[in-house]
């Protein structure tokens, strides 16, 4: 199991995500590149951003918005697990989240219509 630099609590959900698909450390290619835009001379000298390529599937994640290798390392495989729960058909975290919020809304929309609905005679 790797450790990347952040909590203990979202490196055991990205291991958890990871089990449910199956998905290996075996199964990932990851390379290291520089990367490009916003960062100064540190992004220009260090290999910080991630390539990563699952081979079973060919899914291909390309992650550079920190400066930290590691932080990259982890989102990199976060957003390679959410594309291949796209691709597995399976609803990713935020779609869930998104349709909680709107089975929500609709339940405060009708309870709000039955407390302020009036009857005109």
């Amino acid at each position: 199991m790797i450790l990347f630099p952040v909590s203990e609590e979202k490196n055991k959900d990205l291991q958890k995500r990871m089990e449910v698909l199956g998905v290996h450390e075996s199964d990932i290619e990851e390379r290291f590149i520089r990367s490009s835009g916003r960062g100064g001379q540190k992004v220009n000298k260090t290999s910080s951003c991630v390539y990563l390529k699952h081979l079973p599937t060919g899914i291909e994640v390309k992650w550079m918005t920190e400066r930290s290798q590691g932080l990259n390392r982890f989102f990199a495989r976060r957003e390679l697990v959410t594309r291949m729960e796209r691709f597995a058909g399976k609803l990713t975290h935020e779609e869930l989240k998104a349709r909680k919020a709107r089975r929500q809304k609709s339940k405060r929309q009708k309870r709000a219509k039955q407390k302020y609905h009036r009857v005109e005679l």
